[in-house]
């Protein structure tokens, strides 16, 4: 466990190194077209500053996108002393809490650390399992909070935001001037198309690579903190029977969830930030006895 929280740690450092290298990367080919050198130091001041609020809001932004919000105990007793319960057992800070108003089963985890960690939890998922699944479920989400996947996940959002947004500027920037300096300069338009076609896949790779492993390794440290195997499977199994997109959906946000938000279709599947859920079933079973 400690090797899996101290290798999101480095992930961490990575992906701000991938994040950083990027923008400065585009913003040293629209300097080389625009004649300016100085543009790639702005752009990288800006990445730079970017990347430290995305650390500091990335949490705050993630419940504002998906229309969670913040419960006390008096608001759902129940679904708030699972939590607490949790906390205690793993003698973490209690996280804040937060309920998705929404039928579709769900839940997800957020924040940097976990002194600032969020857990949320939609009304279906809620109302359909019992206390053992809603304890897993939270184990689950918990578990990401303890491997700091939490932070990592953040990260790859503040990624996700900043490519798609890079990527807009430039297509819109290029097009502007070339309307009012009258260049006709093909390259430009070609360097803007190649940015929009790359950046979702980009941001879709980086999704898939860090959430499936994430899960698996949640799933475990779920099933380790309660020392409860077949509630987890319980679990798992109810969201696979009544699983079904978000009302709010939200592509940046879908790797937070421990299920997959979003309708289903062809590259939903093929880049998908979840492990089938059977896969993740077969895989707690085979290794209950550890647990």
């Amino acid at each position: 466990m400690y090797k899996a929280i101290a290798t999101n740690k480095r992930n961490t450092v990575i992906i701000m190194a991938v994040f950083v290298g990027l923008i400065t990367a585009i913003g040293w080919v629209v300097s080389y077209f625009f004649g300016n050198t100085s543009v790639t130091w702005w752009v990288l001041a800006g990445a730079l500053i970017y990347a430290l609020i995305q650390y500091f809001a990335a949490g705050s932004l993630a419940v504002a996108m998906t229309g969670a919000q913040q419960i006390e105990k008096a608001d759902n007793p129940r679904f708030y002393r699972i939590v607490e319960n949790l906390s205690i057992t793993l003698g973490m800070p209690m996280p804040k809490v937060y309920i998705i108003e929404d039928p579709a089963p769900n839940a997800f985890a957020t924040g940097r650390n976990p002194q600032h960690a969020i857990v949320a939890a939609t009304t279906g998922l809620i109302d359909i399992m019992n206390d053992r699944e809603l304890e897993a479920v939270m184990a689950h989400e918990m578990g990401h909070v303890q491997n700091y996947d939490i932070r990592v996940s953040m990260i790859a959002f503040g990624l996700v935001s900043a490519i798609g947004l890079l990527s807009d500027i430039v297509l819109h920037t290029l097009f502007w001037n070339d309307r009012r300096e009258g260049n006709n300069n093909p390259w430009l338009l070609i360097i803007g198309i190649i940015v929009i076609i790359l950046a979702p896949i980009i941001a879709a790779i980086v999704q898939m690579a860090i959430s499936r492993q994430r899960e698996y390794l949640a799933d475990a440290t779920g099933a380790m903190t309660t020392r409860d195997t077949d509630g987890m499977v319980s679990a798992l199994q109810k969201l696979q029977q009544y699983g079904r997109p978000m009302q709010k959906q939200q592509t940046a946000t879908a790797q937070l969830f421990i299920s997959n938000p979003l309708k289903p279709g062809f590259f939903a599947g093929l880049f998908s930030s979840h492990p089938p859920l059977e896969d993740r079933i077969n895989r707690l079973r085979q290794n209950a006895e550890k647990f």
